[in-house]
């Protein structure tokens, strides 16, 4: 890994930075058809998988198993529709466009990678000499406005600026969090804050400073409980539906 990007996210370099942490993550998510889960309130969409206009969980399930094995090989957005149409077509099925391949692998892969790196910004070690974090957007004409407002933006590790804004903010959202020393801060001239204004000007006019619609919480901090007690009956039988299937895959 290149040591440089190592030294942004306060990761050693050489250790394979966010992989384990975003595969355990992304395998963790359950299978729901694009109805249940836009009925979800947007924070119980963080444990769910769908893909809009699939309703069959056989299709969805390989979805998630062909995103999977991007995660694990690295495969490229071309390769990965080039798969999935190849399966889809062989069963019947009508290919996904090249728009919603695109929305599909990155939202899903840039979810998992992130929430892989607040894992590890979040280890003790880590948040002890790295005590900052500095939201990073992709600075080009694709960039919405809104997250290009939070561009270079510092707040404390814990601020619970974070349970909002930590990315991604959207469907196919590029930005990212790169964690940052005192020194560092210091060293960059930044200002550390805490709180999000509503309102900046871009110059053309003032735009609110608000993640996208359904964005507004943290992929990483919502997590399954020991008692699937007050969470959403789509998400209780989707998970009971995946143990019952793992205990027949066991051998006996």
């Amino acid at each position: 890994m290149d040591e440089r990007i190592a030294d942004l996210f306060g990761i050693a370099a050489g250790q394979r930075m966010t992989y384990e942490e975003a595969l355990e993550y992304f395998q963790s998510k359950l299978a729901l058809s694009p109805r249940e889960f836009f009925r979800l309130r947007a924070r119980y969409r963080a444990l769910a998988f769908t893909v809009s206009g699939y309703a069959s969980a056989t299709v969805l399930k390989q979805f998630q198993d062909t995103l999977t094995k991007a995660i694990e090989d690295g495969t490229t957005l071309e390769q990965f529709r080039a798969d999935m149409n190849d399966w889809l077509k062989e069963r019947g099925y009508r290919g996904a466009t090249p728009y919603q391949a695109e929305n599909v692998f990155r939202t899903n892969l840039q979810t998992a990678y992130n929430v892989g790196a607040y894992r590890q910004m979040r280890s003790p070690a880590v948040l002890r000499d790295r005590p900052y974090w500095m939201y990073d957007a992709v600075e080009d004409s694709h960039t919405r406005k809104s997250h290009l407002a939070m561009n270079g933006r510092v707040f404390p590790a814990d601020s619970p600026v974070w349970d909002t804004w930590y990315p991604p903010n959207g469907f196919r959202c590029r930005c990212s969090v790169i964690s940052l020393t005192g020194a560092q801060v210091r060293r960059m001239g930044l200002k550390v804050e805490t709180q999000v204004p509503q309102r900046v000007d871009i110059g053309s006019g003032f735009i609110s400073v608000r993640p996208d619609r359904g964005f507004g919480y943290n992929a990483a901090t919502v997590a399954y409980e020991p008692d699937l007690d007050g969470f959403p009956e789509s998400i209780k039988t989707a998970y009971e539906r995946r143990e019952r299937e793992d205990r027949e895959k066991s051998p006996v």
